[in-house]
């Protein structure tokens, strides 16, 4: 199955609008960015989604995006908004990703920024994550660019994630028209998306069921 990842949600009636699709991921962004929330307004986004699970429904995991954050920061958010999984974005080595699972028993996704290493500098540069995170996420250089990296270098990573047991997700620049693509070329084990299911800045319902619809698509056809 090929989870999908919604990123930088801001206000609890889109979280609303968009719990009933079969999406895997909601994300908030804590790190600077024109989508980043404060502890507190990604706890009340959490709350209609606990909510929502206690009424016995399915529901997405949340996720918490951060570049370098303090101990101080992770606890503020974790006090006012206690999300499943932690996204690291920025320089974070794997002790420190080790020390955020083992603190807060949370899952923790490492940001990989794709650029031109080679296959062997990507092996030396992940050994130390192996058995310290519990998912991998490309994402284009920058990170919230909107652009999408070189695809063909998803193989490598692919292949360091599979040795490892853990998920590999890609970002950057998807949008409803090129993420079946992505899929059917290198069938990564997750998809995120932010400003690909944005209308002038703004989380659009239509963009969001037509992203998720054709992952779904692509992956009714994949087992067809």
């Amino acid at each position: 199955m090929t989870t999908v990842k919604i990123c930088g949600l801001k206000d609890t009636e889109t979280v609303r609008s968009v719990l009933h699709l079969p999406i895997d991921h909601i994300g908030f962004l804590f790190a600077k960015s024109k989508r980043q929330v404060t502890p507190a307004q990604a706890g009340e986004m959490v709350k209609v989604i606990h909510r929502s699970r206690e009424r016995g429904n399915r529901v997405p995991l949340t996720v918490g995006v951060f570049v370098d954050p303090s101990e101080q920061q992770l606890a503020e958010v974790m006090r006012e908004a206690p999300i499943d999984v932690i996204q690291l974005h920025g320089s974070e080595d794997a002790a420190f990703c080790k020390w955020v699972r083992d603190t807060y028993r949370v899952q923790v996704y490492r940001v990989c920024s794709v650029d031109n290493q080679s296959a062997q500098t990507i092996e030396e540069a992940l050994a130390p994550y192996a058995g310290c995170i519990d998912g991998l996420l490309l994402d284009t250089a920058g990170g919230g660019t909107g652009r999408t990296f070189e695809w063909n270098r998803i193989p490598d990573y692919l292949a360091w994630t599979n040795r490892c047991g853990i998920p590999l997700l890609v970002a950057g620049g998807l949008h409803p028209d090129n993420v079946e693509e992505l899929l059917e070329a290198y069938a990564p084990d997750g998809v995120d998306v932010s400003s690909g299911v944005e209308t002038d800045g703004v989380k659009d319902i239509s963009k969001i069921t037509a992203f998720v619809e054709r992952v779904k698509r692509h992956e009714s056809h994949a087992s067809a």
